[in-house]
């Protein structure tokens, strides 16, 4: 039987069909899942999509982080219920939420940047990176206006460690070049970066489904 995976989608999410695609050609049995059902221990592996929910009223994620879903997500993810992924958008609520530290800032140069990207994996031995090499490079697309990763510096040394993903040559002015990272309980990933949209060869290389084919494996592993 396939591991069932959820994409929950939110007013305003725009890659929440892309991510289901990806899902789905990886090995999942994966659905759209509304942000207003908070039943979600029935999956494996859960992704927050990219987008601009609730059209980034306040702030990037400010609102969506309340929805019901993120109070059972939390719940999920403390009793190592399963994976989570936040990406773009994603990533912005993890912080909101405070499941990751730290915050998504404007850029630096205040523009929305759309291109692709060069990151770094700075650590294969997590659910998420387990099918890359360890100093892998990666292009990946980008498409943000607050993906800028702020952290206070005293705080750094209590995350650098699980600043797991990089940029090679910084686009947004993020605290120590970092593009993603993991929770403590290494099973949240929150990243900037787009892997959907690079995870089928007539998009670039494909090499964007490392991350799920990573998450399928240990998920079946497990």
């Amino acid at each position: 039987m396939k591991p069932r995976a959820a994409v929950v989608v939110f007013p305003g999410s725009n890659c929440d069909r892309d991510v289901l695609h990806v899902l789905n050609i990886s090995g999942f049995n994966a659905v759209l899942h509304w942000h207003n059902d908070p039943d979600i221990e029935k999956y494996s592996f859960i992704v927050l999509p990219g987008g601009f929910t609730y059209g980034d009223y306040l702030r990037p994620g400010g609102i969506a982080h309340i929805s019901p879903v993120m109070e059972s997500l939390i719940n999920y993810i403390e009793h190592d219920q399963g994976l989570v992924m936040g990406i773009c958008n994603g990533f912005q609520i993890l912080t909101e939420t405070g499941i990751i530290e730290g915050a998504l800032l404007r850029n630096e140069s205040t523009r929305f940047i759309c291109r692709n990207e060069k990151i770094l994996i700075t650590d294969n031995r997590t659910p998420f990176t387990g099918m890359f090499a360890a100093g892998e490079e990666v292009m990946l697309p980008i498409a943000h206006s607050s993906g800028r990763y702020f952290i206070e510096e005293n705080q750094f040394e209590s995350i650098e460690d699980r600043a797991i993903i990089r940029y090679v040559n910084n686009p947004n002015g993020s605290s120590h070049d970092i593009a993603g990272m993991i929770n403590k309980r290494h099973n949240v990933l929150g990243l900037m970066p787009h892997p959907e949209r690079n995870s089928e060869s007539i998009l670039w290389d494909g090499n964007g489904l490392k991350f799920f084919q990573s998450i399928f494996k240990h998920v079946r592993g497990a």
